[in-house]
């Protein structure tokens, strides 16, 4: 459940920093291009917090919370990514 919480929230970060960068981008500018880089660089850094804490806090092993890490990071990286290419 925490997962799901995790990647629904990661989406939900992305889609109001393109509202943002559409709402304060320049017209025919990359502003939505660039919300998206800097969503994946923040997400990334936010997974791996969430994987060190996972690890050296709750206890549990690099083994077992990898790919835990793998989905919150991924899941919400591969939609921003391709929602970019595709529609925006």
């Amino acid at each position: 459940m925490r997962t799901a919480i995790i990647i629904i929230s990661g989406l939900a970060i992305w889609a109001i920093g393109i509202a943002l960068a559409r709402h304060f981008g320049k017209p025919g500018g990359t502003a939505v291009a660039d919300s998206t880089l800097a969503f994946v660089t923040f997400w990334l850094l936010a997974t791996a917090t969430n994987l060190w804490v996972g690890v050296a806090q709750a206890g549990y092993t690099l083994r077992e919370e990898w790919p835990i890490a793998a989905l919150s990071f991924g899941v919400p990286a591969a939609v921003a990514a391709i929602a970019n290419r595709k529609f925006l």
